[in-house]
């Protein structure tokens, strides 16, 4: 018995016992007794995220993203796909204004000293593998507060996703409803 454990230093009986936890780990895994990543998916479903933008500087006569268009997007530096724009609303930054003849209110008006900063919400739609944990893009969990690019031929802003709607069968019934022509 000395013998052979004499023949064997410590490297080789790690890669022994390395190479025996990776075969239980795939007969495992065979066997269904282990989940893999593929497993995990629910669903595939359309959604929208909203992203917002914020002090986004524009000075020429309208807001470069318009609903309809597509758009370039980068999940957390990552490069991801073109995706179409349901919907943009913009607006001028604005400022509290006290109300004049010794009114107690207060009013919202556009910032006099940054006329040319905007705030956005831009919604974008698309398909995602939905899992336990929630919506999957591109590789990537679509949550709120993560950081997104959208770039289009003339403007590139970085915003961060403020909302996320996975759409139901219902939502989609609806929607092809409200589009027939009776």
């Amino acid at each position: 018995m000395k013998n052979i454990f004499g023949k064997f230093n410590i490297v080789d009986i790690i890669i022994v016992l390395g190479v025996i936890i990776a075969l239980i780990i795939g007969i495992a895994t065979t066997k269904h007794f282990r989940q893999t990543a593929d497993k995990q998916i629910e669903a595939t479903s359309p959604i929208t995220f909203q992203v917002f933008l914020r002090g986004v500087t524009v000075t020429g006569q309208e807001f470069p993203v318009k609903s309809g268009d597509n758009t370039f997007i980068t999940i957390r530096n990552v490069p991801y796909t073109e995706l179409s724009v349901v919907d943009v609303k913009s607006e001028p930054r604005k400022t509290f204004s006290p109300a004049s003849r010794g009114k107690d209110a207060i009013f919202l008006v556009p910032d006099p000293a940054q006329p040319a900063i905007f705030d956005a919400v831009v919604t974008i739609t698309d398909t995602a593998k939905i899992t336990k944990d929630g919506a999957v893009v591109g590789g990537n969990k679509i949550k709120m507060g993560l950081p997104v690019t959208l770039e289009g031929n003339n403007y590139k802003f970085n915003g961060t996703i403020s909302d996320v709607r996975v759409k139901t069968d219902a939502d989609i019934e609806d929607a092809g409803a409200n589009n027939t022509v009776g």
